[in-house]
Order: structure tokens, then sequence, then C-alpha cells
């Protein structure tokens, strides 16, 4: 079951609503664990165990941790964070690598969640959960379970603990609920059928234009699919009275790679600069420790995403150029004009996007060779020229506000509830005519 679905929205999410708000405060935790259960028990029934020994494990782990360290013995607290860790990756590592199951939909995500959890009760970061029901609804949450934001717990835990939901609150959330309804049905949707189209073909027959108007799509569809699930995620937290943090920044108007991966998937982001980027020293031991750091997070983000080669090829991609600007390049970009930076960037981005798009990596450098025009299939044709004409409104829409350049739009609409009824009834009629409705990130 997606967000963007009409079972999600005309049956699911009221029923929901109904139950949580008519439940005594005390039980809103168990009514939120038990729906978060059915909501991944719709696809993947079987893999409720495995969210529940999750829960279980790193529940049981974080009051060893608390026990121990009350006691004085931080060794064995050490120990426990240790074993937690060990589970957690393990079970990661058999079922998102080794290929002999389905890929548990989230896992990568809810695994971090849970691992985050431990270790900050060892720092003291968090006070730990000694309400089971209460943490398995951390865990499970539904609004935020299948691809994000990553939310440790430390984040949530006063909310978790006493929380009130306010009118404004829950209105609030319906309006980024809608937000990211709208990106995802209205724009990534629409921009994937064009993607599709183009990946289609050979990639040997693309021609340059072909080539660099696919790979647009496909930046466009990722971040609003992406983005829109974030915000229909926080807008639901939002109506459950949590606030959940933001996911991303507008990273296309970014001026340098650097600044791009401080707003894209921000929550990614931080959790890899907390947990294995300033544990291993950060930037406190000099340069050479600290290109060290970035190659590891960087092939750790790679691998965290897939199996594939290709996904180790862009995080190494990454990686390589980020410390190639740590060293050489932000000085200089600083000093030239905003539109240098960011034309390297977004060039930058759009040959990272063929390395990801691609599991198939040989697939993908073909696809690199019509872009770099390489393969000898002309400038542009007829029908790269038909997609363009046929795709331009919603390209020049979709492109301005992957800038932020409709942020102002959209505020001076904030409280027009006309605006987002439109939006929702548009949504909706997609949804009833169109069978295209994927989530790009639930693979991972």
């Amino acid at each position: 079951m997606v967000f963007s679905s009409l079972l999600f929205l005309f049956r699911f999410l009221p029923l929901t609503l109904a139950f949580y708000f008519l439940v005594p405060r005390k039980a809103k935790n168990a009514v939120l664990f038990l729906v978060s259960l059915l909501f991944y028990a719709w696809g993947e029934p079987v893999y409720i165990v495995l969210m529940l020994f999750s829960t279980l494990v790193d529940y049981v782990h974080g009051r060893l941790v608390e026990y121990f360290k009350g006691r004085g013995e931080i060794r064995k607290a050490k120990v426990v964070v240790a074993s937690s860790m060990v589970i957690n990756l393990s079970l990661l590592s058999v079922f998102k690598y080794t290929g002999l199951f389905p890929l548990p939909i989230g896992i990568s995500f809810y695994t971090f969640q849970t691992m985050s959890y431990t270790i900050d009760v060892y720092r003291g970061d968090a006070r730990v959960q000694k309400n089971l029901l209460s943490f398995g609804a951390y865990v499970s949450m539904f609004p935020q379970l299948i691809a994000g934001p990553i939310v440790q717990y430390k984040q949530v835990a006063e909310d978790l603990q006493d929380r009130r939901e306010t009118i404004n609150d829950f209105a609030e959330g319906v309006r980024l609920f809608l937000t990211g309804l709208g990106k995802k049905v209205l724009y990534a949707n629409q921009i994937g059928l064009l993607w599709e189209t183009i990946r289609s073909m050979p990639a040997r027959e693309l021609s340059f234009v072909m080539a660099w108007l696919g790979i647009v799509a496909y930046a466009l569809q990722i971040y609003f699919d992406f983005s829109g699930y974030s915000d229909m995620a926080q807008g639901l937290g939002r109506m459950f009275g949590f606030r959940f943090p933001d996911n991303f920044h507008y990273p296309y108007r970014s001026k340098s790679i650097t600044e791009f991966w401080r707003r894209w998937h921000i929550t990614l982001g931080t959790w890899f600069r907390e947990y294995v980027y300033i544990p291993l020293g950060g930037n406190r031991r000099g340069l050479a420790i600290q290109i060290r750091n970035i190659f590891i997070v960087w092939l750790l983000t790679g691998i965290w995403h897939g199996a594939g080669l290709n996904f180790l090829l862009w995080g190494l991609y990454y990686g390589m150029l980020l410390i190639f600007e740590k060293c050489f390049l932000l000085k200089r970009l600083a000093k030239a004009p905003k539109l240098i930076g960011h034309l390297y960037t977004m060039t930058a981005v759009l040959f990272g996007w063929v390395l990801f798009a691609f599991e198939q990596w040989e697939i993908g450098f073909s696809y690199l060779g019509a872009m770099l025009f390489f393969n000898h299939a002309g400038f542009c044709g007829r029908e790269a020229l038909y997609l363009i004409l046929q795709n331009g409104v919603l390209l020049l829409l979709m492109i301005p506000a992957s800038l932020g350049m409709w942020e102002g739009f959209h505020k001076k609409l904030r409280n027009c509830w006309g605006y987002y009824l439109l939006l929702f009834l548009l949504a909706v009629a997609y949804l009833v005519d169109s069978s295209y409705n994927p989530f790009l990130y639930f693979r991972f």
C-alpha cells in the first residue's frame, strides 16, 4: 500500500485517523503500533515477523545498556551496543545483499533507526524507552516506515511520551500531505513516463539530445517522487502529533556537490555524519584522516542503496567529487560566478543519476556514451523533438519548481484551502485513470 493510492486515501487513512482520535490518550501509541503493522502487512505479511524481531532486539538491547550503565559496567554496555549493531547489520546484509530472499520494503530505513536508538541510549543522548508498545510505535510508524525520512529516536522521544495534537498541527499536516501528493502524482508520475519511454530505447541508438532529455526527466522524477513522499510522511506525522525532520531543501539549486548533499536526503546524511563520520574522527585529525573518513562514508552510502555494482560506483563517484572539492575546488567555486557553480553541480549530478539508474552498469556506461556524443547516433532527431514538444509544458513547470522558484507562489496560497482541494481532486483523477504509480525509493 502506498500513500498515493485510492485504497490509502479513502479507506486506510480515514479509518486510522478516526480510530486514533477516538481512543484514550494512553492507548494512542498502541493504536499507532497496530495500524502500522497492518499497513506493513498489507504488502508483506511474512516480514512482520522480521520487524517485530528487530523491535524486540533493540528494545531489549536498550534496556540492557541502561542496566549496565547504571551499574557502572561500561564495558558490558559497549558489548551490548556492539551486539545490537551486529544483529541489525546482519539482518540488513542477509536480506539486502545475499539475494536469498525478497527485499523487505523499508528495511534499510527502519534498521538504521533501531540501531541508532541503542547507540543514543549508550551515549546518553536519549532516555531508554521502557514501554514496548511505544517503542514498537516508533520502529513501525507507518508515515515514515517505508522510505523515510530516517527519524532518530531522540528526535521524537518527547512526542512519543507526551504529545498534544492540535487543530493547527493537523491542518499543517494536511497541507504538507497534499503538497507531497501533488508532487508525487502530478509531477513525478507524469515525467516518469517520459523517462520510461527513453530508458526503454537501446542506449547506443539514443541521440545526444534524447540522452540528456531522458536523464533530466529521471532527475526530476526521483526528486519529486522522493521529496513528495517525504512531504507526505511529514504531513502524516503532524496529523498524529509528531514533527519529523526535513529531508529535502531544493537540492537542485546547489552550487557545489558539497552543498547538494546538505540538501538531498538530509536525514541519511545526518545519520552517516553522526554515527560514522564523527566517530571515525570527522575533520578533527588532519586532512588525510578526513579524506579517509569521507571515502568510507560514501562507500557505505553507495552500499546502503543496494547490492549492485552501480550503487558502489555511484557512492565512490560522489566520494571522489567531495574529496576533490574539499582539497581544491570549493575555494575556486566560492570566487566564481554562481551560474558556473550551478552548471558544474547539475552536470555532475546528472552524470551521477546515470550510475544510479542503471543496475546493469554496462548499459549505464553506454547511456553515458550517448550523453557525451560518443555513440554517433546524431545530435537530435525527430523523436527527441516530438518528446520535447509533448512534455514541454510539464518541463517548464517542473524545472523551476525543483529550483524553488514557485516557493513564493505556494506561500501565498498556504491558507487557500481551495488550492489544496484542487490538488487533491487532480491527483485522485490521475490515480483513477492511470496505473503508473511507482515509488522509486521503495527498493532501498
